[in-house]
């Protein structure tokens, strides 16, 4: 689970056409962010971006499987790999992209606590 700088370089060169983007290391890999969205993250110097029902249908159609944190644990998240022919092409990359970050939730706010009332005897 590592990645490489040369790796995450490349991807960020790549990934220069689309706005606000920014990364974490993250468990070994590195997350991809979108302003709050987080839609994308890269392992093993793969890259994968989150997908849906609907974008789901391109990442099959190249063979593309889904990211699986180990390799005995099934695919939990719905990321996909993102072809290498995508992955060259700056234009097309950012195309892709932009379409994860449009199905990509909003990264979860910690939720405020709330002052319970005291009881009254």
């Amino acid at each position: 689970m590592a990645v490489s700088d040369s790796f995450l370089t490349f991807v960020l060169e790549q990934l220069d056409g689309v706005r606000d983007v920014t990364w974490r290391r993250m468990f070994g890999g590195v997350g991809l962010y979108a302003g709050e969205r987080f839609f994308g993250l890269i392992d093993n110097d793969r890259l994968y971006f989150k997908a849906d029902d609907a974008t789901v249908v391109d990442y099959t159609r190249e063979g593309m499987g889904p990211f699986r944190p180990g390799p005995s644990q099934a695919a939990s998240m719905k990321y996909y790999e993102v072809p290498v022919s995508v992955l060259e092409d700056a234009g097309e990359l950012a195309r892709w992209a932009r379409r994860s970050v449009d199905v990509a939730p909003a990264a979860a706010r910690e939720p405020r606590r709330r002052k319970r009332p005291g009881r009254q005897m």
